[in-house]
């Protein structure tokens, strides 16, 4: 089994309660790193924490924080200041909306969300990383921003910012041994998906099941994913052995995106 390296660093996990960011923070804490989880809802972090003690035996944080807002950013920073490894995942469900009727106030909400709210943290963060000659970023998007869907633009130009930010800057860092990447995660089986399914259902005046199949077939591998498949990704990248691959954006969602680049 390989050993990532990462055995005592400190890792601060945004929507570290469930779904994708949960399962992030379940692979790092496995591979002994302790946490900062990070999420609104202080109910389901205590679960979440309380769950990966019992099983890993790390130290785990929690900071009950709305991190798209700058007040919850700052409480998030006031709790972790100088974490090795950062995971951005701000927890906003993804939902269609008409580019024609979207008012900016909208367009900038998706901004915040979803470019400022990452952006925020990893400026903050990222100093300290240099500093201590190790740092790993690992920002949660998804695989649409690849092969962008109707009525999702505003999603996607928030998603898309944030990668070009983020190439912009990859290349001062990583002689620090500072690395930062973007996982692209297609359909994992978490209960954001799930409301996903069911509210598509509903707006097409459709089944379910229907909705479910409909996406199983278009998707190679046949299946919903484990949010683990997505965490021990994360994990790796996150690892002492990653200082050497920067600045890319990872699809990873069972052969959707039939892309090269």
């Amino acid at each position: 089994m390989m050993d990532l390296g990462i055995r005592g660093r400190h890792a601060l996990v945004c929507g570290g309660s469930k779904g994708l960011g949960k399962a992030a923070a379940t692979a790092l804490a496995g591979e002994g790193a302790d946490l900062t989880l990070v999420a609104r809802t202080e109910a389901a972090l205590e679960a979440a924490a309380a769950e990966i003690r019992a099983a890993t035996g790390v130290s785990v944080a929690v900071v009950a924080a709305d991190v798209t807002t700058a007040q919850g950013r700052a409480a998030v920073l006031a709790a972790c200041p100088d974490p090795d490894i950062l995971v951005t995942n701000p927890g906003v469900r993804q939902t269609p909306d008409d580019f024609r009727t979207l008012e900016r106030a909208g367009w900038d909400a998706w901004m915040e969300a979803h470019f400022f709210s990452a952006l925020e943290l990893i400026r903050a963060v990222v100093p300290g990383m240099c500093e201590r000659k190790f740092g790993r970023v690992v920002n949660i998007s998804v695989s649409f921003i690849k092969f962008p869907q109707v009525n999702f633009g505003h999603s996607h130009a928030a998603r898309l910012a944030l990668a070009g930010a983020i190439g912009s800057m990859v290349r001062e860092l990583v002689a620090h041994n500072v690395v930062i990447n973007s996982v692209l995660p297609g359909f994992f089986d978490t209960e954001a998906l799930q409301t996903n399914l069911h509210g598509h259902a509903a707006r097409g005046n459709t089944t379910y099941e229907a909705i479910v199949a409909d996406r199983l077939k278009s998707t190679p591998a046949g299946r919903f994913a484990d949010p683990k498949e997505c965490g021990d990704l994360i994990a790796f990248l996150c690892s002492a052995q990653n200082g050497y691959m920067t600045g890319q954006n990872i699809v990873n969602d069972g052969g959707v995106y039939q892309g090269l680049f």
